[in-house]
C-alpha cells in the first residue's frame, strides 16, 4: 500500500510538471500610463488637493516613488522611457519643434527616434505581446518614425507633442498641425464630441478587448495629452473646482509643501522655492485673480478626469480578470507646464492667440486656449525649483507608483532611493523574460543605460543605484549631474548666473543656497562626471544658440 500511495504521488508530480511544461505561467501583461506636464504634488498620494480617487486608491496596491527623475521636457522623457537610453543617444537631444542650425546633422538632435536604439514595442512584439498604444507620440512623423513603423502593432496617436483636446484639431501654433493616425493611416477625429482622454481610453479598451482570447500578453501604452495645454475639460467637471483656487498659487504653494511634509517626503525643515519673476498673488487685480483661478481649476478638472478614466482601465482589468497580472506603471513625463503659450513658435505676435474666445465663461471649452502659467506650476512644483523646461528639480523630478504583477510586495509603501526613467525599460524586459538586442535589423544598436527595478519591487533591496553613480542631463543648453546627495546645476541668464551651482538635495531640495564656496573640490569632480556623462551620449555643447532662440522669449512672457 506504501509503494501504491508513493507511485500515485510521484505520478501526479510528473504530470504537474508535464502540465506547467506544456502550459507555462503567464507573463504578465504591462500598462504604462504616462500623464503630459502633470506636477510632482497634483495628485492626492503626493500631496495634492485634487481630487484622484482612483489614484489615492491605486496607490494602496503598489509601491510609491518620491525620487524619481525624468528629462525636462516631453519628447526626451518618452525617448528615454521607450528605449532606456539616454534622449540623444535616441535622437531626442533636441525637441523637434525647437530646430537650429548648429545641431542640424547631429544624430543626437534629429528630433525623432534614431536607428541607434530600439523600442519596448519593438522587442517585446518580437517576444509574442501584443502592442497597444493610444494618445501622445512626439518621437517623429516622417514615415518610418511613427508608432506603427517602431514597433505598435494597433495605435490611435497623435504624431505632434499636443493641440486641443477636442474634435477641432486647433495646433499649439500656426506652424504645427494635429495629425492623428491610426496605425499608420491619417484620420479624422470622430466622434463629434471627441475628448482626448475619453477616446484614448475607449481605444485602449477596445484593443485590449478585441484580443482577449488568445492569452498572449499585452503591452499598453497609455500615452494621455492631459494635463498639456492648453487647457481644456469638461463643463461638469470645471465647475466642481469652483471657487477652490481663490486661495492663489503663495497659499496652494504652501499648502503643497505642508502636505508633502506631513507625508514625509519632504523634510520639516524644507522651505519652498519661490521665483522673483512671479507676481505674488495679494498685488494682483480682481480681474486677473478670477482669471487664474479659473485657469487652475480647469487643470484642476483636467487631472481628476483623467483620475477616472485611469479608473475605467483598471475596472475594465479587474472585470476580465487580467488586472492582477499585470505591471502597472503611473508617471509624469516632467514637471508642471509655466511656459506661456506665446512661447510656441509663431505665436509671438499674439494673432493666433487672439482668435480663441477666452472670456470667463468658456475658458477651458471649445474654442478657448489658457494655460497654467508659471505662478500655478512652480505652485505644482513645491518646494521644487521651476519647472517644465528646467534641469533643476522642479522639471525633472515627477511623481511615480507602480504595481507589481501577482502582489509582490506589501502595499503603500514609499521608496526614497534615486530612480530614473531609463530604470523602467529594463524592469518591464526583465518581467516580460525578454532581452535587449545588440543588433536590430542588422544594425548595431546602443544598450540602454538604465537598470531593473525588480529587485526593489519584490523587496530584496531597498535600490539600485549607489551613492557612486550619477546621471546626467542636457536641454536647451540647462545642465545638471547628480550622485549620491550632490547635484550641479547650470541654468542660463536670466535665470541663474550662467555658472555652475553646486546643492545638496538632502538640505537643500529647492535649490535655494550655491554651495560652490565651501564644497569646491565636489563642484569640480560632478563637473567632470558632467563632461565624460556629454562624451559618452552625443551630447553637442551649443551654449549660446537657445539663448537667443529660446529663453529671451520665455523671459519676456514671465
Amino acid at each position: 500500500m506504501k509503494n501504491l500511495f508513493i507511485f500515485i504521488i510521484v505520478g501526479l508530480a510528473a504530470c504537474s510538471q508535464k502540465q506547467n511544461e506544456e502550459n507555462p505561467p503567464q507573463r504578465p501583461n504591462v500598462l504604462l500610463i504616462v500623464a503630459d506636464d502633470l506636477g510632482f504634488s497634483d495628485i492626492g498620494p503626493f500631496g495634492g488637493n485634487i481630487h484622484t480617487p482612483v489614484l489615492d486608491q491605486f496607490s494602496k496596491q503598489g509601491m510609491l516613488f518620491s525620487n524619481f527623475y525624468v528629462l525636462p521636457t516631453c519628447s526626451p522623457t518618452r525617448s528615454a522611457l521607450l528605449t532606456g537610453n539616454d534622449n540623444h543617444v535616441a535622437g531626442v537631444g533636441i525637441m523637434s519643434e525647437v530646430k537650429y542650425p548648429a545641431v542640424a546633422n547631429l544624430p543626437g538632435y534629429s528630433g525623432h527616434l534614431n536607428d541607434q536604439v530600439v523600442t519596448l514595442p519593438e522587442i517585446l512584439r518580437e517576444h509574442g505581446y501584443h502592442t497597444y498604444m493610444a494618445g501622445k507620440w512626439h518621437l517623429g512623423d516622417d514615415e518610418g518614425q511613427i508608432p506603427s513603423d517602431r514597433g505598435f502593432e494597433e495605435s490611435f496617436t497623435l504624431l505632434q507633442g499636443g493641440g486641443s483636446h477636442y474634435a477641432d484639431q486647433k495646433p499649439l501654433s500656426p506652424p504645427q498641425v494635429m495629425d492623428y493616425r491610426v496605425n499608420g493611416k491619417k484620420v479624422p477625429l470622430l466622434p463629434a464630441d471627441f475628448y482626448s482622454t475619453k477616446n484614448y481610453t475607449d481605444t485602449l479598451i477596445h484593443y485590449i478587448d478585441k484580443n482577449k482570447g488568445d492569452e498572449r500578453p499585452f503591452f499598453v501604452y497609455a500615452s494621455y495629452t492631459a494635463p498639456h495645454d492648453p487647457l481644456q475639460a469638461p463643463q461638469e467637471y470645471i465647475e466642481k473646482y469652483k471657487g477652490k483656487f481663490d486661495m492663489g498659487w503663495d497659499s496652494l504653494r504652501t499648502l503643497r509643501l505642508t502636505n508633502l511634509k506631513t507625508l514625509g517626503i519632504i523634510s520639516a525643515e524644507v522651505n519652498s522655492f519661490a521665483p522673483s519673476g512671479i507676481p505674488q498673488w495679494s498685488t494682483l487685480s480682481a480681474e486677473e485673480k478670477v482669471e487664474f483661478a479659473r485657469d487652475m481649476e480647469v487643470y484642476a478638472a483636467m487631472i481628476e478626469y483623467l483620475d477616472m478614466s485611469i479608473g475605467r482601465l483598471l475596472d475594465y482589468l479587474k472585470q476580465q480578470g487580467l488586472y492582477d497580472n499585470t505591471l502597472i506603471v503611473f508617471m509624469s513625463d516632467n514637471g508642471a507646464n509655466g511656459v506661456m503659450a506665446t512661447t510656441y513658435p509663431g505665436n509671438g505676435d499674439g494673432k493666433y492667440l487672439g482668435a480663441f474666445n477666452n472670456e470667463l465663461d468658456n475658458r477651458g471649452l471649445p474654442n478657448s486656449f489658457i494655460e497654467m502659467g508659471p505662478g500655478w506650476a512652480q505652485a505644482s512644483s513645491s518646494p521644487f525649483r521651476l519647472f517644465k523646461s528646467f534641469a533643476s528639480e522642479g522639471g525633472i523630478k515627477a511623481p511615480l507608483m507602480i504595481k507589481p504583477p501577482n502582489d509582490t510586495l506589501s502595499h503603500g509603501q514609499w521608496n526614497r532611493s534615486f530612480l530614473h526613467v531609463t530604470d523602467l525599460m529594463p524592469t518591464i524586459l526583465q518581467l516580460a523574460e525578454a532581452t535587449y538586442p545588440t543588433k536590430f535589423k542588422d544594425k548595431t544598436v546602443r544598450q540602454p543605460i538604465g537598470k531593473s527595478l525588480l529587485p526593489v519591487l519584490t523587496g530584496t533591496a531597498q535600490e539600485i543605484h549607489s551613492a557612486n553613480e550619477g546621471m546626467g542631463w542636457e536641454l536647451f543648453e540647462r545642465k545638471a549631474f547628480i550622485r549620491g546627495k550632490w547635484k550641479i546645476l547650470r541654468l542660463p541668464a536670466p535665470f541663474s548666473t550662467g555658472q555652475w551651482q553646486l546643492f545638496d538635495l538632502e538640505k537643500d531640495p529647492g535649490e535655494m543656497t550655491d554651495i560652490s564656496s565651501a564644497f569646491p573640490a565636489i563642484r569640480d569632480s560632478l563637473i567632470n562626471d558632467w563632461l565624460q556623462y556629454a562624451k559618452a551620449n552625443d551630447v553637442f555643447d551649443h551654449r549660446g544658440h537657445y539663448d537667443s532662440l529660446f529663453i529671451n522669449s520665455l523671459v519676456k512672457d514671465h
